[in-house]
Protein backbone atom coordinates (compact mmCIF):
# COMPACT_ATOMS: atom_id res chain seq x y z
CA UNK A 1 0.00 0.00 0.00
CA UNK A 2 1.41 3.36 -1.03
CA UNK A 3 0.01 6.57 0.45
CA UNK A 4 0.52 9.48 -1.89
CA UNK A 5 0.98 13.04 -0.71
CA UNK A 6 -1.19 16.02 -1.63
CA UNK A 7 -0.23 17.43 -5.02
CA UNK A 8 1.21 14.20 -6.49
CA UNK A 9 0.23 13.58 -10.10
CA UNK A 10 -1.18 10.09 -10.74
CA UNK A 11 -2.90 8.14 -13.48
CA UNK A 12 -5.90 5.81 -13.04
CA UNK A 13 -7.02 3.21 -15.57
CA UNK A 14 -10.61 4.51 -15.85
CA UNK A 15 -10.42 8.21 -15.02
CA UNK A 16 -7.03 9.13 -16.48
CA UNK A 17 -4.66 11.71 -15.00
CA UNK A 18 -5.34 13.59 -11.81
CA UNK A 19 -3.85 15.28 -8.77
CA UNK A 20 -3.98 13.86 -5.25
CA UNK A 21 -6.32 16.12 -3.27
CA UNK A 22 -5.97 14.26 0.04
CA UNK A 23 -4.81 10.84 1.17
CA UNK A 24 -4.69 8.82 4.37
CA UNK A 25 -4.65 5.14 5.34
CA UNK A 26 -8.37 4.77 4.56
CA UNK A 27 -9.29 7.05 1.64
CA UNK A 28 -7.54 8.72 -1.27
CA UNK A 29 -9.28 11.66 -2.94
CA UNK A 30 -8.14 12.54 -6.44
CA UNK A 31 -9.09 15.59 -8.52
CA UNK A 32 -9.13 14.18 -12.04
CA UNK A 33 -8.47 16.49 -14.98
CA UNK A 34 -11.64 15.48 -16.84
CA UNK A 35 -13.83 13.83 -14.18
CA UNK A 36 -13.60 15.98 -11.04
CA UNK A 37 -13.11 14.69 -7.49
CA UNK A 38 -13.35 10.96 -6.84
CA UNK A 39 -12.80 9.12 -3.55
CA UNK A 40 -11.17 5.68 -3.43
CA UNK A 41 -10.32 3.15 -0.74
CA UNK A 42 -6.57 3.54 -0.37
CA UNK A 43 -5.89 -0.22 -0.11
CA UNK A 44 -7.81 -1.00 -3.31
CA UNK A 45 -7.05 1.85 -5.71
CA UNK A 46 -4.53 1.12 -8.46
CA UNK A 47 -2.57 4.22 -9.43
CA UNK A 48 0.58 4.96 -11.32
CA UNK A 49 2.69 8.01 -10.67
CA UNK A 50 2.89 10.27 -13.72
CA UNK A 51 4.82 13.36 -14.69
CA UNK A 52 2.10 14.89 -16.89
CA UNK A 53 1.46 18.50 -15.84
CA UNK A 54 -1.89 19.52 -14.39
CA UNK A 55 -4.07 21.55 -16.74
CA UNK A 56 -4.45 25.24 -16.04
CA UNK A 57 -7.95 25.92 -14.75
CA UNK A 58 -9.62 29.27 -14.90
CA UNK A 59 -11.01 30.67 -11.70
CA UNK A 60 -14.78 30.85 -11.60
CA UNK A 61 -16.20 34.34 -12.00
CA UNK A 62 -17.39 35.87 -8.76
CA UNK A 63 -21.10 36.38 -8.46
CA UNK A 64 -22.36 39.84 -7.75
CA UNK A 65 -25.42 40.51 -5.70
CA UNK A 66 -28.20 42.21 -7.61
CA UNK A 67 -29.68 45.28 -5.99
CA UNK A 68 -33.32 44.90 -5.00
CA UNK A 69 -35.73 46.84 -7.13
CA UNK A 70 -37.42 49.70 -5.24
CA UNK A 71 -40.91 48.32 -6.03
CA UNK A 72 -40.02 44.85 -4.76
CA UNK A 73 -39.70 46.06 -1.17
CA UNK A 74 -43.07 47.82 -1.27
CA UNK A 75 -44.74 44.92 -3.09
CA UNK A 76 -43.74 42.36 -0.49
CA UNK A 77 -45.40 44.38 2.29
CA UNK A 78 -48.59 44.79 0.25
CA UNK A 79 -48.94 41.09 -0.54
CA UNK A 80 -50.09 39.98 2.95
CA UNK A 81 -52.61 42.84 3.06
CA UNK A 82 -54.05 41.77 -0.30
CA UNK A 83 -54.44 38.18 0.93
CA UNK A 84 -56.26 39.38 4.05
CA UNK A 85 -58.62 41.50 1.96
CA UNK A 86 -59.64 38.47 -0.14
CA UNK A 87 -60.76 36.48 2.91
Amino acid sequence: MHIYTKGDRVSHGTYGSGTIFSANAIHTVIDFDEHGHRTFVTNLVQLEKTSSPAPVRQKAARRTRKAAAPDAAAGSAAAPAAKAAKK
